[in-house]
Parts: structure tokens; C-alpha cells; sequence
């Protein structure tokens, strides 16, 4: 069986070289994201298989009814809310999941972190601008670090963060105080008093439509005036607009957001604010809390691996109902 195979969302264009593809089928690498469903389907149609990168490219029941040579979809990561599987399963097509590297985004966590904390961004650019020196830091040693989800990823976080010093606090549902006490973190016993209580909240929530808008304009009033946010989980998880006015009346020290509504961020998007940018007060990043070299060498071979475990009749890392239901390989 020969498939066209296609590759979508490869910013980087990288996918050929950090995977060996099935030999004799045909592979095709996009660069860019369509956002016109009627563009999409007219461009994918021709395709077997799909390899998506995360949610780059939703798959919408609509968009999987237009595609009739469609049967095989691998996505990065054990699970992308992003394609309905449903759709897909009534249609007879398979999809399949990668392993992931949590450590990836909580190290990015680290690094933006140190970025707003330290003004490194803006004291950089001062600096090679013939400036020198237009602010001043903060230490993390002292500080409290709130980690809202403390799932795989919060976890990790803490571990990472724990050598610089900082004291930790935790939220999630399913986080208990035994649980909190056995892992040295202290326990918010809800949303509200992890607010309260830190100088910098990571958010490490899964999208859902309970957290979906989550963080608004009453929960940076709970805020201390020069407490950080940072988002790396998903755009929609944070409203912008109370976040950006809350900044700019100084009622919150800063944010960084990695996520966004829209991606890639479209010319004049309102997070791109040059005065608070500029300022050191906001850090925008496109996306990159998963994106390293190790994290993209083992998601493309591993797609490429299901591709051909599928050939072979014995699909892995199948995924239902949004989750892997086969172990990974």
C-alpha cells in the first residue's frame, strides 16, 4: 500500500530530518497554518494519512467529512482535544498518539520565570540599544511560586523550581492536604487562596469548559499588585483584555503567555502591546513551552513508527475518546 502522507504545521522544517519515513509512500511537509476551512479541506483532501502538530490544526467533524480519502491520523502528544475522535471513529479512521516529555515545558516555565523576574528581556535590548541598566529585579529565593494544576507538569515544575529557593503552593481539584504534605508543597485549598497567597502563579491546567476563562478580572483583583502570571498551558485558560488592563494600571506586576487565542498571532492582536513589552511588564512567546530539539526528534519518530505500524496491521498508541488506550511503545 503506497499513502500520501501529509505533515502539517512544521514551522520549523525540521520533520524530514528528525524522522525516517515509511519507505515508497509519499510525504508532503506544510509550513503554515490554514485557518480557512474551505482552503484546509481543499489542500488535505488528496491525503491517507495526517500528521498533526498538537492543536495547530483542529480536526473538526466537518473538516474530517471532507476529507473521503482520509484513514489514518497520528497527532503528537498521548492526546489532542482539538480532534474529534468520534467523527473520526465513525468514519473508520484511525488515531494514533505519541509519548511526550513533560520536563520540556516545565524547564520553559523556569526560563520565563527568570525572564520577567530579572527584566532580561527588556535590560537586553536597553543594553544593545546604547542603554544600560533601566530597572531593577527580583530574587526568586523568597518568593512564592503558585502552581495552578498540579498534574505531570506541576510536578515537575516544583521539583525545578525548589533549588532556587522558592516556597511552593499548589492548586488542582484532585489535590488533597496528605498528598500536598507527603510532596513538601503547601496546599491552597482553592483557586482563590492560591491567588491570594503568591508572588508568582504558573498556570498548568488542561482547557476544558470549566476552565475555560478561568482567569478574569476577579481573579487578578485577588492578586498581589507586583505578583507574575504565567500561561503555557492554553490561550483561552486566561482572558486577555482584563489582563492586559490590569497590567496597565499597574494592578499586576506582569505576565508572560506562551498560549494565545488565535495561533499564530495575527498582525494587531491586542497582546501585542508595545508599551507593556517594552516596559518588561509583558513577555509574549509563540507557543514554544514543547518545542525543543528532543521533544520534536521523538514526536516525529514516533508518528513515523505508527504510520507504519498501521501499514502493518497492529496499530500503537491508539487514542479514544481523547486519550491513549494502547501503552506506548
Amino acid at each position: 500500500m503506497t499513502l500520501k502522507i501529509a505533515v502539517l504545521d512544521d514551522y520549523a522544517d525540521v520533520a524530514r530530518d528528525y524522522a525516517t519515513w515509511p519507505e515508497g509512500d509519499s510525504v508532503t511537509v506544510f509550513h503554515d497554518t490554514l485557518t480557512d476551512q474551505a482552503a484546509l479541506a481543499a489542500r488535505l483532501a488528496p491525503f491517507d494519512v495526517l500528521c498533526v502538530m498538537r492543536e495547530r490544526t483542529p480536526l473538526d467533524a466537518g473538516l474530517i467529512g471532507a476529507l473521503p480519502k482520509l484513514k489514518l491520523i497520528v497527532t503528537t502528544g498521548a492526546r489532542n482535544l482539538s480532534i474529534d475522535i468520534a467523527a473520526a471513529r465513525a468514519r473508520g479512521i484511525v488515531v494514533c498518539g505519541t509519548e511526550s516529555r513533560g520536563t520540556t515545558t516545565a524547564e520553559f516555565v523556569m526560563a520565563l520565570l527568570l525572564a520577567l523576574t530579572r527584566r532580561i528581556v527588556p535590560e537586553a535590548n536597553a543594553a544593545t540599544a546604547g542603554g544600560w541598566q533601566q530597572g531593577i529585579g527580583r530574587d526568586l529565593a523568597g518568593l512564592t511560586l503558585g502552581i495552578a494544576g498540579y498534574g505531570r507538569i506541576g510536578r515537575k515544575l516544583a521539583a525545578l523550581a525548589r533549588p532556587f529557593g522558592v516556597e511552593l503552593l499548589a492548586w488542582s481539584r484532585s489535590l488533597t492536604p496528605e498528598q500536598a504534605a507527603a510532596e513538601e508543597v503547601g496546599y491552597a485549598p482553592d483557586l482563590d487562596a492560591l491567588l491570594r497567597g503568591s508572588d508568582i502563579v504558573s498556570v498548568n491546567l488542561v482547557l476544558s469548559e470549566t476552565t475555560r476563562g478561568m482567569f478574569g478580572a476577579r481573579e487578578f483583583a485577588l492578586m498581589r499588585p507586583d505578583a507574575l502570571l504565567l500561561n503555557t498551558s492554553r490561550g483561552p485558560i486566561v482572558q486577555v483584555a482584563p489582563l492586559l488592563e490590569a497590567l496597565r494600571a499597574g494592578r499586576l506586576g506582569g505576565a508572560a503567555l506562551d498560549v494565545h487565542d488565535v495561533e499564530p498571532l495575527p498582525e494587531g492582536a491586542p497582546v501585542l502591546d508595545r508599551g507593556l513589552i517594552d516596559s518588561g511588564r509583558l513577555l509574549v512567546t509563540p507557543h514554544l513551552g514543547y518545542v525543543s530539539e528532543q521533544t520534536f526528534r521523538m514526536f516525529y519518530r514516533q508518528t513515523a513508527e505508527a504510520i507504519a505500524a498501521w501499514k502493518a496491521g497492529s496499530p500503537i498508541r491508539v487514542i479514544e475518546a481523547g486519550r491513549q488506550v494502547t501503552p506506548p511503545t
